[in-house]
C-alpha cells in the first residue's frame, strides 16, 4: 500500500525503523592514535551524519600569505569551536624550510590585517590596495605601513590603481571617485542617479507667444530679461567642473570601469522586464507562527534582462551606447530552430542578444579587450574594442552548438581568464576550441593568428601570470582526470614543470615572492590538509602545517576506492570509483552526483564526504557500491561536458546502465538486486533510471530531485534544453514527470521543504501524478526547515535511515 508521507518519521513503514547498529557508544573500541588502524570499526548512520566538526573535524580553508611571504594566515577549527579562527604559522630562511606551529591570530592583530584575497597591486607589485569593513587603504609592501584612504559611513569597494597609479578609484555606492595619493584630493568621477530626470515642463504656444509679445510690448522686461541671461552665462562658465548626471530610469548598473588615461568609463545597464514572475516558497517553520513566503527564483524561459554597454566620454562630457550589429554570426540562428517542427517561420535577420563583459587592457593603457557573450550562450566573441569610436574588431571567435563552457572561459558577467604579456600587445586567453580548455595567445593589436599554448586531452583548470610575465602556473589534470597538480610554464607554451608531487588534489596559494607554495591537499580517504613546499630548495618536499582530523575519525580504517574505467555503448570510456567488499552480497548500490557539471571519481577528499561514509557502511555489509562520472561531468572536455545537449536523461542515463552492466559481468553482482540513490542531480537520474529503466534497478532514493526542468532555473537549464517555448520537445524527452507510469521498482523521495533551488513543488507535483497512475510502492520524506542542502544533523540521520532501509529490505 502506498505511504505518502509530508513530515519527518510520519510513514508508518519508516517509523518503526529500528537499526540494529544505533549504539549508546559510537565505537566499541577506543579510538587508537595512528592514522592507519589495524581494526575496522563498526559504522552506524547516527556516527556519520552527525555534526562533522564534533566528530571528523575542520579542514584549513581560505589560506593567503603576508605581503612578505614569510607568514601564511588561513581559517582553521580545530578547538571545536560554533565557527572557525583565523590561525597564522610563520617560516624561517635557510636551507630547508621551517615553519612555526600554527597560531590563533589575536582578534586585535586580525583587526589589523589587510583584507584578503580581495587586492590590487601595482604594476611593480610594491603597493597594494584593500578594503577592510567598507573603508579603502593603501599598503607598502616592503615597510608593511598602511594608510587609510576613507573613514566615511558610506561602503566604499573596488579599489584599483588609476593608469598613471597616481590616483586610487574606488566605487561608492553606484558611482566611481578617486583619491590623489600626494594630495589626498577626493574627485568625483561618475554622477550615476537613479530615476528619471525631471524635465522642465515646456510652454504652450499660447504662452510662448504671451511671452515674446510681452518682451516685444516692454523695454524695461527685455533689459532685464537680458541682463539676467548674462549674469546666468557668467554664473555657469565660473562653476566647477562636475560629472555628467547619468540617470539610471528603472535599470540597474554593473561593472563602471575608467580607462587607463581616466578619459572614459564604461559600465553596462541591464533591466529586469516588468512581467518577470518569481516563484514563491511557503515556509511552515516560523517564528512568528505564520506561513511566510520565500521569494524564489524565476523559472526557465522566463523574460531575460535586457543589457546596454555604454561609454560615458568624460572629455566631450557625452554618453553613447555600443552597438553590437554587424559582429560576424550575431544574427544565425541556432540549429535546433532551423529544422524540425519547431523552426521559426519567419526568417528576418536580427542580432540575439548578448552581453558584454570587460574591458580588460593592457598595462600600457593602449589596447582594450571585451568579451561579447550571446544570451543563449552559443557564442563567444573576444574583441578589441576603441572607446573613443566604439568600434569592436574581432579577435577570436567561439561558438558551440551546445553552449559554451569549460574552466576559465568566464559566465555572462565574466570575460574569464585572459590578460597581457610583458609586450602590451599579446593577449593571452582559455578556450575550448579543440574540445578542452587550453591556454591561447594572439596580438590583439594586429589580429595575429592564434597560437595553441597547450594542448591535450587534459584541462587546463586555473591560471595565474608570474609576476614578471615570462611564464605561467596552471593547474591541469593531465596526469589523469581524477589529479591535479599545479605547472609552471613559459608564456611562448613548450615545456611544463610539475611543482606538486602528492597524489590527489593540491590547490596551489602562491606566496607574492613566488618563492613557496601553500598547497590544501588531501587524497581518496583523507580529508583536506595544509602544507607548504619551498620552490628554492633543492628537496621540494610538502612540509605538513596541520592535523584536523580526530582519533575518533581515525579510528575507522577509511577505504581508498578503485579508480577504474567502464565502457560505455558508444565506444566512451566512464571513470568511476568501486567500492569492494571482502565479502560480496550480490548487493550494489549506484550513486549518482548531483550538480551534472561536477567530478566525483576522482583521487581526492569528495565533497560528498558524507556519501562517501555511507559507502564504507554499505561495504561493510557486503554492498557493492559504484560512482561513476557519467555524461556531462567536469574533468572530461567539451564533447563529454556537452553530451547530454537537448537529452538530459540521455547518454548521462545509459552510462548508469552500462555501468550496472559491468558491474553484473565483472564484480559478481546479482542483476536483480542492484539499486540507485542521489541527490538534485543525482535525484534527477534516479528517477529516470526508476521510471524508464525499471528492469535495471529495483530501488531507488531520489532526493530533492527536479521532476520536471521546466520548473527550474534559466541560467542552468537554458544552456542544455534550450528554452521551453522554443524547444519543448528537448522539455518533455528530458522530464521524468512524463514517464512515472514507468515505475516499478521501490521508489523514495526525500525533499527539503523551504529548497529554493529546486522547489518543493517538484516533488509535489510528482506526487500528484504518481496518485492519479495509481502507484503504490513509492514514498515521500519532507523535510520541513531544510532547504537544498541540509543543514541539520537529524534531518541527515533521517534521511540516510531511511535510504538504508530502502536499500536492507528491497535488494
Amino acid at each position: 500500500m502506498k505511504k505518502t508521507t509530508l513530515h519527518p518519521g510520519g510513514s508508518s513503514v519508516f517509523r518503526t525503523l529500528v537499526l540494529a547498529f544505533a549504539s549508546a557508544s559510537v565505537f566499541a573500541q577506543p579510538a587508537p592514535k595512528t592514522d592507519t588502524p589495524t581494526v575496522r570499526t563498526q559504522l552506524t548512520v547516527e556516527t556519520i551524519m552527525q555534526d562533522p566538526k564534533s566528530w571528523i573535524g575542520t579542514s584549513p580553508s581560505n589560506p593567503y600569505w603576508s605581503d612578505d611571504s614569510k607568514t601564511l594566515y588561513f581559517n582553521w577549527n580545530p578547538d571545536k569551536n560554533k565557527s572557525d579562527s583565523l590561525y597564522k604559522v610563520t617560516f624561517t630562511g635557510g636551507k630547508t624550510i621551517a615553519a612555526s606551529q600554527p597560531q590563533k591570530v589575536a582578534p586585535a592583530e586580525r583587526r589589523l590585517l589587510p583584507t584578503e584575497p580581495i587586492a590590487a597591486f601595482n604594476r611593480a607589485r610594491t603597493q597594494r590596495l584593500f578594503e577592510r569593513q567598507d573603508d579603502i587603504f593603501w599598503l607598502d609592501v616592503k615597510t608593511g605601513r598602511i594608510r587609510q584612504l576613507t573613514n566615511t559611513v558610506e561602503a566604499e569597494s573596488n579599489p584599483v590603481f588609476s593608469g598613471d597609479e597616481q590616483r586610487v578609484i574606488f566605487r561608492r555606492t553606484n558611482n566611481l571617485f578617486s583619491i590623489n595619493l600626494q594630495t589626498g584630493e577626493l574627485t568625483q568621477l561618475t554622477d550615476f542617479r537613479p530615476g528619471t530626470k525631471k524635465a522642465d515642463p515646456k510652454p504652450t504656444d499660447e504662452e510662448k507667444f504671451l511671452k515674446q509679445d510681452q518682451l516685444r510690448l516692454s523695454t524695461v522686461l527685455k533689459e532685464r530679461k537680458e541682463k539676467k541671461d548674462e549674469a546666468d552665462r557668467i554664473s555657469k562658465a565660473d562653476l566647477p567642473k562636475r560629472p555628467k548626471e547619468i540617470y539610471l530610469d528603472d535599470k540597474q548598473l554593473a561593472n563602471p570601469q575608467v580607462s587607463p588615461d581616466n578619459r572614459f568609463v564604461t559600465y553596462r545597464l541591464s533591466k529586469t522586464p516588468s512581467n518577470t514572475k518569481n516563484a514563491q516558497v511557503p515556509n511552515y517553520v516560523t517564528e512568528s507562527g505564520y506561513t511566510e513566503e520565500i521569494r524564489a527564483r524565476t523559472k526557465v524561459g522566463a523574460p531575460l534582462l535586457t543589457q546596454e554597454f555604454f561609454v560615458y566620454d568624460v572629455a566631450k562630457d557625452t554618453v553613447r551606447a555600443v552597438s553590437v550589429n554587424g559582429i560576424l554570426g550575431i544574427n544565425d540562428k541556432p540549429e535546433y530552430l532551423k529544422t524540425g517542427s519547431k523552426a521559426k517561420a519567419d526568417t528576418a535577420k536580427k542580432p540575439r542578444p548578448v552581453t558584454i563583459s570587460g574591458p580588460v587592457w593592457s598595462d600600457d593603457g593602449k589596447i582594450g579587450v571585451v568579451v561579447v557573450r550571446s544570451q543563449d550562450n552559443k557564442d563567444r566573441w573576444i574583441m578589441r574594442f576603441d572607446p573613443e569610436t566604439l568600434k569592436l574588431t574581432l579577435l577570436d571567435r567561439q561558438h558551440d552548438e551546445a553552449w559554451i563552457g569549460g574552466p576559465g572561459i568566464g559566465s555572462a558577467n565574466t570575460p574569464g581568464n585572459m590578460g597581457f604579456l610583458a609586450d602590451n600587445q599579446t593577449l593571452w586567453f582559455q578556450s575550448e576550441a579543440d574540445g578542452y580548455s587550453h591556454l591561447y595567445s594572439l596580438n590583439a593589436l594586429t589580429g595575429g593568428p592564434k597560437k595553441q599554448l597547450t594542448s591535450g586531452k587534459f584541462e587546463v583548470q586555473q591560471v595565474l601570470m608570474a609576476k614578471d610575465k615570462t611564464h605561467f602556473f596552471i593547474q591541469t589534470n593531465e596526469v589523469h582526470p581524477g589529479e591535479q597538480h599545479y605547472y609552471r610554464m613559459s608564456v611562448n607554451g613548450g615545456e611544463r614543470v610539475r611543482l606538486t608531487t602528492m597524489t590527489g588534489a593540491n590547490e596551489v596559494t602562491l606566496s607574492p615572492d613566488e618563492t613557496r607554495m601553500a598547497i590544501r591537499y588531501s587524497a581518496t580517504n583523507k580529508p583536506w590538509e595544509l602544507y607548504v613546499v619551498d620552490l628554492k630548495a633543492s628537496q621540494k618536499t610538502p612540509l605538513k602545517l596541520t592535523s584536523s582530523t580526530t582519533d575518533t575519525f581515525k579510528s575507522y580504517s577509511w577505504r581508498e576506492p578503485s579508480l577504474v574505467t567502464i565502457p560505455a555503448r558508444d565506444g566512451q570510456t566512464i571513470y568511476a570509483r568501486l567500492y569492494k567488499p571482502e565479502k560480496p552480497s550480490g548487493k550494489s548500490v549506484v550513486f549518482v552526483h548531483g550538480a551534472g557539471y561536477l567530478q566525483n571519481a576522482h583521487k581526492w577528499w569528495s565533497q560528498y564526504f558524507r556519501e562517501y561514509m555511507f559507502h564504507n557502511l554499505l561495504v561493510d555489509k557486503g554492498y557493492t557500491v559504484l560512482d561513476i562520472d557519467y555524461r556531462a561531468s567536469s574533468g572530461y572536455g567539451r564533447d563529454w561536458r556537452t553530451g547530454i545537449y537537448r537529452h538530459m536523461g540521455g547518454k548521462d542515463l545509459t552510462d548508469h546502465v552500462d555501468a550496472a552492466k559491468w558491474l553484473v559481468q565483472t564484480q559478481g553482482v546479482d542483476a536483480n538486486r542492484i539499486g540507485i540513490y542521489g541527490g538534485s542531480y543525482g535525484g534527477f537520474i534516479t528517477l529516470m533510471a526508476m521510471f524508464t529503466t525499471p528492469d535495471v534497478f529495483k530501488a531507488g532514493a531520489a532526493l530533492r530531485p527536479v521532476t520536471d526542468w521546466a520548473a527550474y532555473n534559466h541560467p542552468y537549464t537554458a544552456n542544455i534544453l534550450n528554452e521551453p517555448q522554443s524547444d519543448s520537445l528537448a522539455y518533455n524527452q528530458s522530464s521524468p514527470i512524463y514517464f512515472a507510469e514507468g515505475l516499478k521498482g521501490y521508489l523514495l523521495i526525500c525533499h527539503g521543504m523551504v529548497d529554493v533551488n529546486v522547489h518543493f513543488q517538484d516533488t509535489v507535483r510528482l506526487m500528484q501524478r504518481l496518485i492519479e497512475l495509481r502507484k503504490e510502492n513509492w514514498e515521500v520524506a519532507a523535510y520541513p526547515m531544510e532547504d537544498h542542502g541540509f543543514v541539520e544533523p537529524t534531518s541527515w540521520m533521517d534521511e540516510y535511515k531511511r535510504i538504508l532501509k530502502l536499500f536492507e529490505e528491497r535488494l
